[in-house]
C-alpha cells in the first residue's frame, strides 16, 4: 500500500488558510516565552509519536526496505534531526527567559587571525560531544560582532518583537527534516507564522506534520497545503503573505523572483527590479566540492576518507544539496589516482538506489554522455541509477557543467589543479578556483592531514582557506551534512550571494543559538575515527543507530550511550 498523498489544495482553500494564519500571526508574535517553551516540549513528544510511521512512508517512497540498514538514513535525516532541533530551541528559549539571550560561555569565544569573532557551539558538554567524537563546530561572525556586543546579535525578535508576520515556506522534497525545521526556524527564531506548501516529491509527509504540529495549526500559527508550481505561485503572491522561504533549486527561486526565463526576466534582473518584491530567504543547492590537501596519508587514512566521500555521494541516492559532487586534488600528486580508485571501490559497497527524484535520469545522462574516462559503479535495475565517476575533468574548461551545475543525481566528478603539490600553493589555487569557477556557496570540505598542520606555514594556509572560502559551511575532514544535522550550527549559503546572483541562497536556518550577522559555520573532525561515520557505505548498524539517536534526543542520558556506541560500531 502506497503512502497517502493528499490532493492539491484548491485556490479557495489556499486563500482561507493564508487569511487564517494572517489573523493568527499577531497572537503568535505576542505569545509568552513560557508558552512557547511548553509548546516546543509538546511538539517534541508529538514528533516522536509520528517518527516510526513517517520513516516507513519515506522508505516506501524512496524504495528502501523499512526493515533494512538503509532505513537508518530516514531515522537520522528525519525524526532525529527534528527532535534534536526542537530540544535545542527549547533550551535556547529557557536561556532567553533567564539571561536575555542563549548562553555562549566566554571560554567558547576566540578571535580569528583577521580580527573577527568566532564562537564554539558544538559540543556544549561532554554528553553532546559523544554524538560526534572529536568534532568541534564553530560559527564565524561578520565584522563588527565582538565578545562584548554578542548578545546584541542574538534573538532580536525577543528583544524587539514585530506585530505579526506570515511567511510562505516552499519545503524541500528530498530530506524530510527540511520542511519542519524551516517552519520551526521562522516560528520560534523569527516569530513569524507560516503557511507551508509541501513539495510534491514528499507530500506524503504532510499528514504526519499536520498530526505532530497540531498545536501550531490550532493556534493558526501554521497551515499546511499541497500542490505544484501553480499553487506555490498563488501562495507566494498572496497579499496576506509578507515573506517567502524556499528550499529547492536556483531555477525555481529565479522564476519566482524575476519571472520565467526569457528577455523580460533578464531585463528585470539587469535593472534590479524583481517581480517578487517580498523578502525572500532561500537554500538552493550547491556543486559541493571536496578538496584534498596533499600530505603524508597512510593507506588506512585514505581508505577512511574514501569511504567518507563515497557515503557523501551514496546517501539518500545523492539527492542532497550537500552531496559530494566535485573532488579537487593536485594534478601531479602521487596519490591522486589511487584516491579516486579507493572512492570507486567504496561506492561498490553501496547498493544502487532508486532515482526517486523527478528528472534524475535525464540529468545523469547530461553529465555522463560522451565522457571518455567515465567509470560506472553498480548494476542498476529498473528505476535505479549507477554511480558515475568522472575523473580528470579539465579545470581550464570552466564552462563544463560539472563546475557550473549541480547534478542532483549519483555523479561525482574529479579535477586536478595544475602546479605544485605543495600544500600552501595548492590551497591558494584551490580557494581561488572554488570561489571563482565553481557554482554554489553552501558547503565545502577540506581534507587535511594533522601532521601537515604541525608546519606553521601549512596551518596558517589552512586557516586562511577556511576563512576565505565563500561557503556557508566549511567542514574539515568530514561531511558538511553533519553540520546540517547538529542544528546548533547555522545552515545556509554564504552571505556574499545577492538576489541577482543567488548561488546557494540567502539567510540561515537551524541556528539554535539565534545568532545574527553570521559569516559561516566551520566543523572540524579527526582525519580518522572510531566508530566510522554512519553514512559510510555498507554500515550494518545504521537503522539501530538511527532509532537509538531518536530516543537519545528525546531525553539525553549517559545511560543511552553504550547502546548508541554498539550500533555505531556495527560496521
Amino acid at each position: 500500500m502506497s503512502a497517502a498523498v493528499p490532493q492539491h489544495t484548491s485556490r479557495t482553500t489556499i486563500d482561507i488558510l493564508v487569511r487564517r494564519v494572517r489573523q493568527g500571526s499577531g497572537a503568535w508574535a505576542k505569545l509568552a516565552l513560557t508558552e512557547r517553551i511548553r509548546l516546543l516540549e509538546d511538539l517534541r513528544r508529538a514528533y516522536a509519536a509520528i517518527a516510526e510511521p513517517s520513516v516507513r512512508a519515506a522508505c516506501e517512497a524512496k524504495g528502501i526496505d523499512p526493515g533494512g540498514p538503509l532505513a537508518g538514513e530516514e531515522w537520522l535525516a528525519g525524526p532525529m534531526v527534528v527532535i534534536r532541533g526542537l530540544r535545542l530551541l527549547a533550551d535556547s528559549l529557557r536561556d532567553i527567559q533567564k539571561h536575555g539571550a542563549p548562553v555562549i560561555p566566554r571560554s567558547h569565544l576566540r578571535t580569528l587571525e583577521d580580527g573577527r569573532l568566532a564562537a564554539k557551539l558544538f559540543p556544549r558538554d561532554a554528553l553532546e560531544g559523544m554524538l560526534l567524537p572529536g568534532n568541534v563546530g564553530e560559527v564565524y561572525f561578520q565584522p563588527g560582532v565582538t565578545a562584548d556586543n554578542l548578545r546584541e546579535h542574538q534573538a532580536s525578535f525577543y528583544r524587539k518583537p514585530h506585530k505579526g508576520r506570515v511567511c510562505a515556506v516552499l519545503g524541500g522534497g528530498n530530506v524530510n527534516s527540511i520542511p519542519p525545521l524551516d517552519c520551526l526556524y521562522k516560528l520560534f527564531v523569527e516569530g513569524t507564522a507560516c503557511v507551508l506548501k509541501m513539495n510534491p516529491v514528499n507530500a506524503y509527509l504532510g499528514p504526519f506534520l499536520e498530526q505532530a504540529f497540531a498545536p501550531l495549526v490550532a493556534r493558526d500559527a501554521l497551515a499546511i497545503m499541497y500542490g505544484g508550481a501553480e499553487e506555490g505561485a498563488q501562495l507566494v503572491h498572496h497579499d496576506a503573505v509578507d515573506e517567502v522561504h524556499i528550499t529547492g533549486s536556483d531555477r525555481t527561486h529565479d522564476a519566482l523572483v524575476w519571472g520565467p526565463p526569457g528577455p523580460e526576466s533578464d531585463a528585470r534582473r539587469q535593472k534590479n527590479e524583481p517581480l517578487l518584491t517580498k523578502h525572500v530567504s532561500s537554500e538552493l543547492g550547491n556543486v559541493s566540492p571536496v578538496v584534498v590537501v596533499p600530505g603524508p596519508y597512510s593507506d588506512g587514512e585514505l581508505r577512511f576518507q574514501a569511504d567518507d566521500i563515497a557515503g557523501m555521494v551514496a546517501n539518500n541516492a545523492s539527492f542532497n544539496c550537500n552531496a559530494a559532487k566535485l573532488l579537487v586534488q593536485p594534478k601531479d600528486w602521487s596519490r591522486r589516482g589511487h584516491f579516486v580508485d579507493r572512492i570507486q571501490a567504496s561506492l561498490g559497497q553501496a547498493p544502487v538506489r532508486r532515482a526517486y527524484y523527478p528528472g534524475a535520469d535525464e540529468r545523469w545522462r547530461q553529465f555522463t554522455e560522451g565522457r571518455a574516462n567515465l567509470r560506472l559503479v553498480g548494476t542498476p535495475g529498473e528505476g535505479d541509477l549507477a554511480y558515475a565517476l568522472i575523473p580528470d575533468v579539465d579545470p581550464a574548461k570552466t564552462q563544463d557543467r560539472v563546475f557550473r551545475q549541480e547534478p542532483w543525481c549519483t555523479v561525482l566528478s574529479e579535477t586536478g589543479l595544475p602546479g605544485s603539490d605543495d600544500p600552501v600553493a595548492f590551497l591558494d589555487a584551490a580557494v581561488a578556483f572554488l570561489n571563482e569557477k565553481v557554482w554554489g556557496t553552501l558547503n565545502a570540505t577540506l581534507i587535511v592531514h594533522p601532521k601537515s598542520l604541525k608546519d606553521p606555514k601549512v596551518k596558517a594556509a589552512v586557516e586562511k582557506a577556511v576563512r576565505d572560502l565563500k561557503y556557508g559551511t566549511v567542514a574539515v575532514n568530514t561531511w558538511p551534512a553533519a553540520a546540517y544535522a547538529l542544528g546548533s550550527l547555522p545552515w545556509g549559503g554564504h552571505p556574499s550571494s545577492s538576489l541577482r546572483d543567488i548561488q546557494s541562497g540567502q539567510g540561515w536556518v537551524h541556528n539554535a543559538f539565534l545568532l545574527e550577522d553570521i559569516e559561516k559555520a566551520v566543523l572540524r573532525a579527526p582525519l580518522k575515527s572510531l566508530p566510522a561515520p554512519p553514512w559510510v557505505p555498507g554500515h550494518q548498524g545504521l537503522a539501530g543507530l538511527g532509532r537509538r539517536l531518536v530516543e537519545f534526543e528525546q531525553s539525553p542520558s549517559w545511560w543511552k550511550v553504550p547502546g548508541i556506541a554498539l550500533a555505531a560500531l556495527r560496521r
